[in-house]
């Protein structure tokens, strides 16, 4: 790269394997419960949902928002659904997964650790993962809704000046303080490659 120079990416790599992120973000306190799986089928989300089981105090209820995969909605889950009462799984209509704030958090994740990264192997790229998610649990922060400034209809010169402060529309705010797009609740899988 020389200086003023766009950055530039190759349309091509090589994939060592990939793997599959299972996670569940608590919008209460930021903390998140991952699980990394080789493969993304109901037997694996089962073992996810025994997981969250596990973690989750007893006395409490579990909303679990998800998309419409279809591991969600196999005959198992729902056989283990009915005999887990605490368990409330709610879907997000096709198409609308941003109501997930899970989804965040996974922007975060590819942001800061896979986009760019170089994983030899798919072991590196789970410890890589997991290391992440451990140092993310060592200090969550839930995800905070602003307000987006709207553009006044007269044009001027400072751009500061074309936003009011009134604006109806919200925004969900990162924890380190830069605003972001609205996204992401509970579990939700991502399959990450382990590129060169």
């Amino acid at each position: 790269m020389m200086p003023g120079m766009p950055e530039r990416r190759t349309h091509d790599y090589v994939r060592h394997g990939n793997t599959s992120l299972f996670a569940a973000f608590n919008i209460a306190d930021g903390t998140v419960i991952g699980e990394l799986h080789r493969q993304h089928r109901a037997a694996e989300f089962k073992k996810f949902l025994v997981t969250i089981d596990k973690t989750v105090p007893a006395e409490l209820d579990i909303h679990l928002i998800c998309d419409n995969y279809g591991t969600h909605k196999t005959a198992a889950i729902k056989a283990w659904l009915a005999r887990h009462p605490r368990f409330h799984m709610h879907f997000t209509p096709t198409g609308s997964s941003w109501i997930n704030q899970v989804e965040r958090w996974f922007g975060y994740l590819i942001d800061q650790l896979i986009r760019r990264g170089v994983h030899k192997s798919v072991q590196a790229l789970e410890d890589d993962i997991r290391a992440w998610s451990d140092r993310w649990n060592a200090d969550p922060k839930p995800f905070i809704w602003t307000r987006l400034p709207r553009r006044s209809s007269n044009p001027s010169p400072n751009i500061a000046d074309e936003f009011q402060a009134d604006d109806t529309r919200y925004r969900m705010q990162a924890p380190d303080g830069i605003p972001q797009k609205f996204d992401p609740i509970l579990p939700e899988g991502r399959t990450f490659a382990s590129p060169r």
